[in-house]
């Protein structure tokens, strides 16, 4: 868990734990899926120098609260209680899942004053959405039945190979093994596979709700690290992510498109951190 001090508490009273470190202009990082902010910390170096970054734990995760129901909404109440610490206005950058709750927070007005997006994973093309409408109804079916593991493996699944495939379905299925199983990293993933159903919710199914996204206004730099390589993502089509920020770079008024050569899906601080300042320090 990402050791994370401070509170903040949202519209419907739920607590929203964070950090903060720097000076400068207020950078809020927006966690993806199964991060309770831990992946988005070693990016908070990179940029305290020149912005006061605030990195939390989304809503379920970590030390953050949660309420029921779940919806949208509450997420982007969150951020707003973020931005609202931060002096009422800031910039935000969503890694994978996080990018889309930074655009759905833009689209919905709150005082944003420039987004980054890294990798966000839209299921573009006719090939991958019957696959993803085969997840998000799996996992519906097993979260509401309390089954927290079966969702893990799940996402594991769609993202990796099949049971079938050799080579990196191999992979997979000694990722799911039972020696896998008895460490504290799968206990911690299992903690937070709900927030993968919520994912799904925001996320629009895995689509891109290109008439509401059409309406962000503020200047989006729409970020990839070019072909998938990584093993445990060996299921998706190699521009699976160029895909999805290709079209939402096309949509967006004032959008500037970035391919970053060789990052894996985590955040890389090394390669993204001098894209983002660069980004967050010009003038639109």
């Amino acid at each position: 868990m990402n050791d994370m001090p401070l509170r903040v508490t949202s519209n419907d009273g739920t607590t929203i734990a964070y950090d903060r470190k720097g000076s400068g202009p207020a950078v809020i990082l927006v966690g993806g899926g199964l991060d309770d902010g831990a992946e988005n910390a070693p990016l908070v170096p990179a940029l305290a120098e020149h912005f006061t970054v605030y990195n939390y734990a989304r809503r379920g995760r970590g030390a953050s609260g949660f309420t029921e129901p779940y919806a949208v909404e509450r997420e982007i109440e969150d951020l707003d209680a973020l931005i609202a610490a931060a002096g009422g206005s800031a910039h935000l950058f969503g890694a994978s899942s996080g990018g889309a709750l930074a655009m759905e927070t833009a689209a919905a007005g709150s005082a944003i004053d420039m987004i980054a997006v890294w990798e966000v994973p839209y299921a573009v093309g006719d090939d991958i959405r019957p696959r993803f409408e085969k997840y998000i109804a799996d996992t519906r079916r097993a979260f509401d039945a309390g089954r927290d593991e079966e969702v893990l493996e799940l996402f594991m699944r769609v993202t990796g190979a099949s049971d079938d495939d050799r080579g990196a379905g191999a992979m997979m299925r000694s990722r799911m093994s039972t020696a896998a199983k008895q460490t504290p990293h799968w206990a911690h993933s299992v903690a937070l596979a709900p927030t993968l159903v919520h994912d799904s919710v925001f996320l629009n199914r895995y689509q891109l709700p290109a008439d509401r996204l059409a309406t962000v206004t503020q200047p989006v730099l729409v970020i990839t690290g070019g072909p998938i390589s990584s093993p445990y993502m060996a299921g998706l089509p190699s521009d699976f992510f160029d895909r999805a920020a290709d079209e939402l770079a096309d949509l967006l008024p004032h959008a500037q498109r970035e391919t970053l050569e060789g990052p894996d899906h985590v955040v890389d601080p090394q390669t993204v951190g001098p894209l983002l300042l660069r980004f967050f320090s010009s003038e639109h």
